[in-house]
């Protein structure tokens, strides 16, 4: 199994950098092809409505195609200066191209992101980082993971796989769509949050599938010790010396998390490490 095609919107932000570099480090664990397109900048201007606060109306801003080739530019001197070649989807081994056109929105990423095997952002914010709508244009239409870049770029991308696992049906589609790079990993570790599980199969259960499948995971067991579950998610992981955490997106609803929090923004928002989702 592999992982031969990643996609990468690209636009102009302090973490493009490091979203950038991550594709590249992801790619070459496959031999990948890695093509660019750029992402539309959105502006939106508040307009109050009374006692209910503010609507957003989005604005397009008028930055024709001379950001277009900027993009196109950061994109190609990035895959040339860390000796990628220029290819096409059709390219056997590890290769760059750009997609022609005009710029894309976030329906357009949602939509293309179906043919590749992964979509890489940086890590979303609102101070420069990826916008979350990007993200969840991807997550929720493109039917295929997702991969976020953590503000500095990993050197080493699965060698150590952390799943947080929480029984959700999210997380199993994550782990099913993860399976290259499972079987590439020298260390798999199911991570069960106490608290934190939803009805479904235990941490154990889900290492011993994998093991059937040839994969040496092995199930630990945390507790929050006060922290959330997000929070022991990404604490956890980071002292297993993890390299990528594997998680289902969003397995409470996007409209509850906003409200009361959650481990899918609260990862989002503060990873350190790489993270691939799926919902």
């Amino acid at each position: 199994m592999t992982m031969r095609t990643v996609l990468v919107p690209v636009e102009a932000h302090p973490l493009m950098t490091s979203a950038l570099q991550t594709a590249v480090v992801f790619a070459r664990r496959f031999e990948s092809y890695v093509e660019g397109v750029p992402l539309r900048a959105i502006a939106a201007d508040l307009y109050f409505t009374g006692a209910f606060g503010g609507l957003p109306v989005v604005r397009e801003p008028d930055d024709g195609g001379d950001s277009v080739n900027e993009q196109r530019k950061l994109f190609e001197t990035h895959m040339q200066d860390a000796g990628i070649p220029r290819g096409d989807v059709r390219s056997k081994d590890l290769a760059f191209g750009w997609r022609h056109g005009d710029w894309i929105d976030d329906g357009f990423v949602g939509n293309y992101a179906r043919v590749f095997d992964i979509t890489v952002f940086g890590r979303p914010s609102d101070s420069g980082g990826a916008r979350l709508s990007t993200l969840e244009a991807a997550l929720f239409e493109g039917g295929r993971p997702i991969l976020i870049a953590p503000p500095k770029p990993p050197s080493t991308l699965g060698e150590t796989i952390v799943i947080a696992w929480n029984g959700s049906t999210e997380t199993a589609h994550v782990v099913a769509l993860s399976m290259p790079l499972l079987e590439r990993a020298k260390r798999v570790v199911v991570l069960s949050i106490e608290g934190g599980m939803v009805p479904g199969p235990s941490g154990e259960e889900l290492a011993a599938h994998l093991n059937a499948n040839g994969i040496a995971a092995e199930p630990v067991s945390a507790n929050t010790n006060r922290r959330t579950t997000g929070e022991t998610f990404l604490a956890e992981a980071t002292a297993m010396g993890c390299d990528l955490l594997i998680k289902g997106a969003y397995t409470q609803s996007r409209l509850r998390q906003m409200i009361f929090g959650g481990a899918t923004s609260h990862i989002l928002a503060a990873t350190e490490l790489p993270v691939l989702m799926a919902h």
